[in-house]
């Protein structure tokens, strides 16, 4: 979304009322673009669908059916609001759908209201993956956008060192393998982007998918990522819960008691294992919302969550607009 004033033909009284009248969307977010991944497709192989783009149930905003190139829908702060902070949103549905508007660009433009940079992840989807690709796309696709941000830090007003993901639902299983499954980047690879680190700096966890064990996981998830018969290394590699180390990053998870969908014991493992490891954690466990609350509004206290989301990055320097 651009906006332009073409401020030769108007009185500077009708500027200042069409800014007023803009409003929040104004101030939130000056450009939005849309990124590849790759330039020329990505390196995998996946076979090429098309990316298709429906209505979401209930008249929440748009669903990504089919994904053909993945790619990061780019949400910038405007200048005077921007922190230098930046992270990659990676919307929920299961492993077969993604929720493109309620988890994604409408999460991207409250960011923006905060001076946070926004990317909205679309992402191969596993579901329409065959092995060995099926339960690799989708974490190539996020550890490549957090390569991709770091590599266009500089372009886009980020300090490289506060590049974070966020992910909701399977969305956040992704995000949450992002951030057990990571490397430093390749300082020798030709591709200057794979030259970046694609560690997120933190992770915001929504009601997460963590787990592959059968007794909490959440079943559709699991066999979209790996299939009905996956190895006992699959499962292990992909209970994230089990991958936690020291180098994993802060990590904030938001759930709600009452959820049916993905069971809260998925974010209790997780904190857990953050805890053991020595990760800096908090966890918020709200008795009712859901799930796939969102933004939480009208299901009571889980209203709060982006009340605690600031308070917890403002805890980490995240906020703190650069000098």
């Amino acid at each position: 979304m651009n906006y332009s004033i073409e401020s030769q033909k108007m009185p500077r009284y009708l500027i200042l009322l069409w800014v007023l009248l803009a409003g929040p969307a104004l101030l939130a977010q000056v450009d939005q673009e849309l990124v590849p991944l790759w330039a020329d497709g990505p390196p995998s192989c996946a076979p090429a669908h098309e990316t298709v783009i429906e209505p979401l149930n209930g008249g929440r905003g748009r669903k990504v059916a089919s994904v053909g190139t993945p790619l990061i829908d780019v949400y910038l702060p405007v200048n005077y609001r921007h922190t230098g902070t930046g992270v990659v949103i990676c919307p929920g549905g299961g492993y077969s759908v993604q929720a493109w508007d309620w988890e994604g660009t409408e999460m991207a433009r409250w960011f923006n209201t905060q001076g946070v940079a926004a990317f909205v992840l679309r992402y191969r989807l596993p579901r329409e993956t065959e092995p060995p690709c099926k339960d690799q796309v989708a974490l190539a696709d996020a550890q490549r956008a957090l390569r991709l941000v770091r590599s266009r830090a500089e372009e886009w007003g980020l300090d490289p060192a506060r590049v974070g993901i966020m992910g909701f639902s399977a969305g956040g299983h992704l995000a949450s393998t992002a951030g057990t499954h990571f490397d430093a980047g390749d300082p020798a690879a030709g591709d200057p982007v794979e030259q970046e680190s694609c560690r997120p700096d933190f992770m915001i966890l929504m009601y997460p998918v963590i787990s592959m064990d059968t007794t909490i996981a959440h079943m559709g998830s699991r066999r979209n990522l790996i299939g009905d018969s996956p190895s006992p290394e699959q499962v292990r590699t992909f209970s994230n819960e089990r991958m936690v180390t020291a180098e994993t990053p802060p990590t904030l998870l938001i759930h709600a008691d009452d959820d049916g969908g993905v069971v809260p014991e998925n974010s209790v493992r997780f904190y857990l294992a953050l805890r053991q490891a020595g990760v800096p954690a908090a966890l918020h466990i709200y008795e009712k919302g859901g799930h796939g609350f969102a933004f939480g509004e009208g299901k009571g206290s889980v209203e709060a969550w982006r009340e605690t989301a600031l308070a917890w990055m403002r805890g980490l320097g995240l906020l703190t607009r650069p000098e």
